[in-house]
């Protein structure tokens, strides 16, 4: 199969002109262009295309992420089916179909959490598969000898910092910064995974080594958007993931921050990884997802 064409983050929705101004139209873009959360300026979740019917030619059919509405007045019941390399790889195809354009708005804002979550996970895994065709197999190496498991990470990443219980994997451009952080510390109980504790123990380490470019400044977590919490399963793995921005005490530096806390397997300490993106040039929304997707690739060996 071809290779899938269009941009990271972008969705084609095959919708006539007239229902895409209708409340179908609103219900998706509710469902998939909403506020990205957690970016420091407006960043739509997906953008989305809408390409009618008529016009879906090859051209189009090879795009990654693909959302197809049917209005078919003879289905007696809605439904939503989801498709994998339909007509490209590694592509996701979504069909919805309805008897009524009121049937697939209803549908689409009923099945909304599915809808976004499956297109997330499928740009999740391109990524995941580039960074593991692509692989610096001697960061893993290093990683995994620390801490019994490590991500995969693409060449162009290096270690900025190594030290007990903490190594630094950034990849660096002029105007760009996309690093992991992976850290330990000792568990206690099940408090230690409350959000405020895990703050706290974040921007302590963070305290001792990320410092800032400027004296007595260093890298933290903002406070002013208070960063969210939730438990998630994985890929076998079980872990809490804590979303929200960081910011530079002291200076004028700041971004996104998506950290995933979780036991070791000796049920002795809590590792850390986590993804952060400075960008203050361009959007950090597909910024971020590169180098979330490294963070949800982290396996035990």
């Amino acid at each position: 199969m071809p290779n899938v064409s269009g941009k990271a983050g972008e969705v084609v929705i095959v919708i006539g002109k007239g229902a895409w101004e209708t409340e179908v139209g609103a219900a998706l873009r509710t469902a998939l262009a909403s506020d990205e959360p957690f970016l420091p300026q407006k960043e739509p979740m997906f953008t989305l295309v809408n390409i009618p019917e008529s016009a879906f030619s090859r051209i189009f059919q090879t795009h990654r992420n693909v959302v197809i509405i049917k209005i078919l007045p003879n289905l007696e019941e809605p439904k939503i089916v989801f498709q994998e390399n339909v007509w490209a790889a590694p592509q996701i195809v979504v069909t919805i179909s309805a008897s009524t354009e009121s049937e697939i708005a209803k549908l689409v804002l009923q099945q909304q959490d599915r809808l976004a979550g499956a297109i997330l996970m499928a740009e999740r895994n391109r990524n995941i598969q580039n960074a593991k065709r692509y692989e610096e197999r001697a960061l893993r190496a290093v990683v995994t000898s620390e801490f019994g498991g490590s991500p995969y990470f693409p060449k162009g990443y290096s270690i900025k910092k190594k030290t007990d219980n903490f190594i630094w994997i950034s990849y660096e451009t002029t105007y760009t910064n996309q690093g992991v952080f992976i850290y330990r510390f000792p568990y206690k109980d099940s408090t230690d995974f409350y959000p405020e504790n895990l703050i706290a123990r974040r921007n302590e380490v963070l305290f001792k080594n990320v410092p800032g470019q400027i004296e007595k400044s260093y890298m933290t977590t903002n406070i002013n958007q208070e960063p969210s919490l939730r438990w998630i399963h994985y890929n076998k793995r079980d872990f809490a993931e804590l979303r929200g921005l960081w910011e530079v005490q002291n200076d004028f530096m700041g971004g996104p921050f998506i950290s995933h806390f979780f036991m070791d397997q000796d049920k002795q300490n809590i590792i850390a990884l986590e993804a952060f993106v400075y960008a203050p040039r361009y959007d950090k929304r597909n910024y971020l997802r590169q180098v979330e997707s490294l963070i949800y690739s982290f396996e035990q060996f």
